[in-house]
């Protein structure tokens, strides 16, 4: 007997190699894995949910993401977004380094309800703080950070830097320079996070070769990705060499015509939304609003969904991003809507995305994810006013779901005197 059955979806499952499995399907799980996947399944099944008109695609990868909440400054929690927004997997991208590793395992990667991996910030003090983590190269020790990472070898999945003028400060290219060394020692893909330069990103490409991740890959502020509205040579020397592009909105990286030059030239990024305590609260949001900028921008939707999938999954060799018979039952399903719906970079630009995708269930494992309340933002989180009234709003409405039925007509019959409670 089946664990779980999700009946009559459209199941959208990109393979990664050009192809599409698209059409009315059902879903079977057994043991947390995917049992089944094909039209008008028959067996028997302890649930049956009616998915028709609904779609139905792998559970989300988010390759960038700050998952470390408590303990550094971006960090945010996966629980209350990941029930809502059908992501599963979530790769933090440097929020700890050497020093911290085993406490971000403990305290964030164990008790979590979803499935999380870690790149190793070079620097072995992490993201405690919002910038500065290279500015004392002491913390730069490659020999620790590399044993802190055998030792979690099946957490980490690859080496972090975050390599613009304000992290790297005095030591230019330093940092960078060390962080290679130990993505090569760990043979793990490195993630470079650019922004303004110096170094620039042409400074940045002789350090990076098939297999890495270059981050951020459609800011404004990096002024030799896109010129004159074309990729420049160094941004398709990279992508020549085998250099993966990762969108990495965040608060302030994503410009609408930085990816709308790359996607016209056919380049095709991974979508992530290097999701932390500040873009968290706009622009970004969430990874299913940012798939929803990248359909706005000209993606087509089994592109958009290979992004958001199977892409990053096979960037890092996750065991996700697919509904493939065997692999974990890790599922989202989403409500389609179709129109013209505005989106908005960092820059205040807007386009409008002819689909708007609003996630109706998350499975993890086969598991439903329950519903979860977010914490309030931390003091040191710069917010607007339509920002604080929106969270003001969002408590109101967190106090007022659950109303209390005072009609007799509201229950099916009385409590009888000896199980009143």
């Amino acid at each position: 007997m089946w664990d779980l059955v999700l009946r009559g979806g459209r199941v959208l499952e990109p393979t990664g190699s050009g192809q599409v499995d698209d059409g009315v399907a059902d879903v079977a799980v057994r043991g947390g894995r995917i049992d089944a996947v094909g039209p008008g399944l028959s067996g028997a099944a302890a649930r049956v949910v009616d998915v028709s008109g609904q779609l139905v695609v792998p559970g989300l990868v988010d390759l960038h993401t700050h998952v470390w909440h408590g303990a550094t400054y971006w960090g945010v929690d996966p629980a209350p977004l990941a029930w809502r927004t059908g992501v599963t997997t979530w790769v933090d991208a440097g929020s700890a380094g050497a020093y911290g590793m085993a406490a971000f395992r403990r305290g964030v990667v164990e008790p979590a309800p979803v499935r999380i991996h870690a790149l190793l910030n070079v620097s072995g003090i992490g993201l405690v703080g919002r910038t500065g983590e290279h500015r004392e190269l002491e913390n730069l020790d490659v020999a620790a950070a590399c044993a802190v990472a055998t030792e979690h070898r099946d957490l980490v999945r690859g080496v972090k830097a975050r390599i613009d003028r304000y992290t790297v400060a005095e030591h230019g290219l330093e940092p960078l320079r060390r962080a290679r060394e130990l993505a090569d020692a760990l043979e793990r893909p490195l993630m470079v996070h650019i922004g303004y330069g110096p170094p620039t990103v042409a400074d940045v490409a002789p350090h990076l070769g098939a297999g890495d991740i270059l981050t951020h890959c459609a800011t404004g502020a990096a002024t030799d990705l896109v010129r004159d509205g074309r990729p420049t040579d160094v941004l398709h020397g990279l992508v020549e060499a085998g250099v993966l592009l990762d969108l990495g909105h965040g608060s302030g990286a994503f410009a609408f015509d930085v990816l709308e030059a790359e996607l016209a030239a056919g380049l095709r990024p991974i979508v992530s939304t290097d999701l932390h305590i500040r873009s968290v609260h706009g622009p970004a949001f969430d990874l299913p609003t940012v798939l929803g900028k990248a359909l706005a921008a000209g993606m087509p939707l089994a592109d958009a969904v290979a992004a958001v999938t199977v892409r990053p999954a096979r960037a890092l060799g996750l065991d996700a991003g697919t509904l493939a018979v065997g692999a974990p039952a890790d599922i989202a399903v989403f409500d389609v809507e179709e129109g013209s719906f505005p989106t908005l970079d960092v820059h205040r630009q807007v386009r409008h995305a002819p689909l708007r995708l609003r996630n109706t269930a998350t499975y993890v494992a086969g598991r439903l994810l329950p519903p979860a309340a977010a914490a309030p933002p931390p003091p040191w989180v710069p917010l607007s006013d339509a920002q604080r009234a929106a969270e003001a709003e969002r408590v109101r409405r967190l106090r007022d779901a659950a109303p209390t039925l005072e009609r007799p007509e509201d229950f099916d019959e009385p409590f009888p005197r000896d199980q009143a409670p």
